[in-house]
């Protein structure tokens, strides 16, 4: 009997908390009102019982015309025969408002079986009259078949015209409209010399906003976010709209059906707007060492897997920077492991969110290397420089340095012969054994009448391969001698290895995959500079670029084209999506200019 009680009152807890669970306590209002215009408060609770005890905020701000009035409603719904149904009851309060302004109605309670639920809050913009309509004589039915200069057009809102490079800025396109309608072929500009990060519209919906004196119908068309990427003053050109108006018509009713039929016609519009002018600042001059272009408010945090490690096991350093600003762009900075270690390609993880605050998230980039050798050993702290664009400052996050200690792990000792054939780290192996048995077959007699010695093919095959063995000397230590200049082992390379990259390029284009077109010309680009200039591609930089280039002799016109290129890929990685001629033509200009670099070079 004590388990049956139990179990019964268990039951039955477990039942109210379900029904609890269930219980929805929401507020509506409408976004925005004209003042003088009466509107509707209303809380809405789904429950089986009736609720009770409604306690609502203080409404200041309002005049309450009438309320609470209370209604019901009930839903029935039939999913695979199971049937459930929903009560809602709706209290509902009609106020005025006293004055213009935003204001914010605080949550609501309720009591429902006892319990105690809260509603959401709520903002009501309070928009002046519409200076329109007064001098029309208060007529805003907004049935005028005529459409006014002003009663339709796109704003192109900027929230900051004067940044720093690389500081990101919002750009809203915002539809006003004296009645709601709608857009097609909406076509908005390229953003060119700008990172762009659209922010996601999934549910654009009208509002009510004041501008110049008149209210009107809004609706957000598109957000984004750019991130400039050189400094000067950057024109964002206009965007272009077709507007379908719909209109009333005035025309004789002919027969008692006339009435029935739709008396509108749509009428097309097409809005153009303004271009407006971005004023961008170059970054102040003393950048720190590890400033790699991030700009914005960032944190970093550093770890690493272990400090006791063997010999050929992996050692991982996870750095992780967090924050709002160009966090997309942002290079990995160095990790400076021991000369004895193997490292490889860093990996990297983005969690990044666009809002109308900018982008914000996290880059997480994890470390490899592999230590060769027992011992101990220390790496540096890792150093990440970013410019905070509201304090005009640069600013520089360390982590700690780490002590690594690193015993011999299995499978060899320090004095143990090893093998390998240079061409990867990883294939090293030690030696089982060193001799090998030689295997003995029995002999052949031939009779004298066919014996080889002596004849003018015997000694032609003693002199042939003498002189291909001459030839082939000197050809090999030829080779020998070029290999062992790796420079220039990498400069003879440079052209086959860019050229292969941008075979692989011109397929992506046809594929009309944009992103990985851009990244595989950078790569084939910074590539080849890398091994025609003999320099480590984390080394490289436009600066040493341009100084390099000029001391082997090349044009000034070449080199102005190269960063041309480096450039416009750079930007056009995350740019909104190019046409096809575009990225031709820069497949082509990349082409020619690896074209004319390689004879350059090649006449030094």
């Amino acid at each position: 009997m004590r388990k049956l009680a139990f179990l019964f009152v268990l039951f039955l807890t477990a039942g109210m908390m379900a029904q609890a669970a269930d219980v929805t306590f929401k507020a509506v209002a409408p976004n925005a009102v004209v003042m003088g215009q009466q509107f509707r408060l209303a809380y809405t609770v789904n429950a089986e019982a009736k609720a009770s005890d409604l306690r609502i905020p203080e409404l200041a701000d309002f005049d309450v015309l009438m309320g609470p009035s209370t209604s019901s409603s009930m839903s029935t719904q039939i999913i695979n025969g199971s049937v459930s149904s929903e009560t809602a009851f709706t209290f509902t309060y009609i106020l005025m408002p006293k004055k213009e302004g935003t204001f914010n109605i605080g949550a609501a309670s309720i009591k429902v079986k006892g319990a105690n639920y809260t509603s959401n809050a709520v903002s009501v913009k309070v928009l002046p009259p519409d200076k329109a309509s007064e001098a029309s004589g208060g007529d805003n039915s907004g049935q005028s078949a005529s459409i006014g200069k002003d009663d339709y057009f796109v704003r192109m809102e900027i929230s900051n015209r004067n940044v720093y490079e690389q500081e990101g800025f919002l750009v809203t396109f915002k539809l006003y409209a004296a009645r709601m309608c709608g857009l097609e072929n909406a076509k908005f500009p390229e953003f060119e010399g700008f990172l762009a990060q659209e922010i996601e519209q999934p549910n654009p919906q009208w509002t009510q906003d004041h501008y110049n004196g008149r209210n009107y119908f809004t609706v957000v068309l598109k957000q984004t976010v750019l991130y400039p990427q050189r400094s000067g003053k950057l024109t964002i050109e206009s965007g272009k709209f077709d507007a379908i108006i719909r209109i009333p018509t005035e025309r004789k009713i002919r027969s008692i059906f006339d009435e029935f039929e739709d008396a509108y016609t749509n009428v097309r519009k097409v809005l153009v707007s303004s271009p407006a002018t971005i004023d961008v600042k170059s970054l102040p001059s003393g950048k720190p060492a590890s400033f790699t272009g991030a700009v914005g408010n960032f944190t970093m945090t550093s770890d690493i897997n272990s400090n006791n490690v063997k010999t050929n096991d992996a050692v991982t350093i996870k750095l992780k920077i967090s924050g709002n600003g160009n966090i997309k762009l942002i290079k990995s900075p160095e990790v400076v492991f021991p000369n004895d270690f193997d490292t490889f390609e860093p990996k990297i993880e983005t969690d990044l969110k666009t809002t109308t605050a900018g982008v914000s998230g996290s880059k997480t980039i994890e470390y490899m290397a592999i230590p060769r050798y027992a011992g101990d050993f220390e790496i540096p702290a890792i150093s990440f420089s970013y410019f905070d664009p509201k304090s005009a400052t640069y600013k520089t996050l360390k982590s700690e340095p780490y002590k690594l200690h690193v015993e011999q792990g299995e499978g060899g000792s320090s004095n143990s012969p090893v093998v390998s054939n240079f061409s990867n780290k990883e294939s090293v192996k030690y030696l089982g054994k060193d001799i090998r048995f030689l295997k003995v077959k029995d002999f052949n007699f031939v009779a004298n009448n066919d014996i080889f010695f002596g004849s003018f093919m015997y000694y032609m095959c003693y002199l042939v391969p003498a002189i291909l063995f001459i030839v082939f000397f000197f050809i090999y230590r030829k080779q020998v001698k070029e290999n062992s200049n790796i420079a220039l082992v990498r400069t003879k390379k440079a052209n086959k290895i860019a050229v292969k990259r941008l075979k692989n390029a011109g397929k992506l284009m046809k594929e009309n995959k944009k992103e990985e077109f851009y990244d595989e010309v950078l790569r084939a680009l910074w590539g080849y500079l890398s091994d025609k200039l003999n320099i480590s591609q984390a080394s490289l930089t436009k600066d040493n670029v341009e100084t390099e280039l000029t001391r082997y002799g090349v044009d000034e016109t070449l080199i102005n084209e190269f960063m041309d290129i480096l450039n416009t890929c750079e930007f056009a990685r995350y740019a909104p999506a190019q046409a096809s001629d575009a990225m031709d033509k820069l497949y082509e200009l990349t082409v020619d200019a690896i074209g004319k670099m390689e004879n350059t070079i090649k006449k030094q």
